[in-house]
């Protein structure tokens, strides 16, 4: 078992997968602590998200999912009032083993983590799942862009790796936090797409037209 101590970055309305690139603005003093801590070390951030029932505490220390994903730091612009931009890259899974006490002057939490794998049980069936994930898509497209849908490049998302195709499109659809947090929570990339399937399938048959207020995004 492969543990670390990494700075959290809660959040309540982003879950960042392995593979995926979540654009990031740091504007309250513990975060700016903690991104320059990050890019005095190794620039990695452990990405978690806050439970739901606690989004009135994000001032304090709110009650977090265990689960949460490393990111790397990598293209980043800091303002002049010390606020920052950045594009934060997800590299591997974790679990919170124990959150640590703060030391010194410190303002943001930390933990120990444990590593998760991801598992690819059976490749065949999660090409399966992917095909039906690239139909969402299109079927989304073709809901929310008409005309514009022939843009939508299948070809390009088959080309992609499943666990990068997983963890991109998870990113990128606007599912709520809590259906992507169960995603990132499956450890089996088959599983994660047949989730992403399913999902995808129940919002759009809850899409009444391309102008409905209820639609993928």
């Amino acid at each position: 078992m492969q543990t670390r101590r990494v700075p959290l970055f809660p959040l309540s309305n982003v879950v960042l997968f392995p593979d995926a690139v979540a654009p990031l603005h740091i504007f309250e003093p513990r975060y700016r602590q903690m991104l320059r801590a990050a890019l005095e070390g190794d620039r990695l951030i452990g990405m978690t998200t806050v439970r739901p029932t606690h989004l009135d505490e994000m001032a304090g220390d709110p009650p977090l999912y265990p689960i949460g994903c490393l990111g790397f730091v990598g293209e980043y612009q800091r303002l002049a009032d010390g606020r920052y931009n950045l594009l934060l890259r997800g590299t591997q899974r974790f679990r919170i083993r124990e959150e640590l006490a703060r030391q010194g002057s410190q303002l943001y939490r930390s933990a120990e983590i444990e590593l998760l794998e991801d598992l690819l049980a059976d490749p065949q069936a999660a090409e399966v799942a992917r095909a039906g994930v690239i139909e969402g898509l299109r079927l989304v497209a073709r809901h929310s862009l008409g005309d514009q849908a022939d843009a939508f490049d299948a070809k390009r998302l088959g080309a992609l790796s499943l666990r990068s195709f997983a963890g991109g499109v998870c990113q990128a659809i606007g599912l709520p936090p809590q259906e992507k947090q169960g995603m990132l929570e499956t450890d089996d990339v088959g599983d994660r797409l047949r989730r992403l399937e399913s999902a995808l399938a129940f919002h759009l048959a809850a899409t009444p037209s391309a102008s409905g207020s209820q639609r993928i995004h």
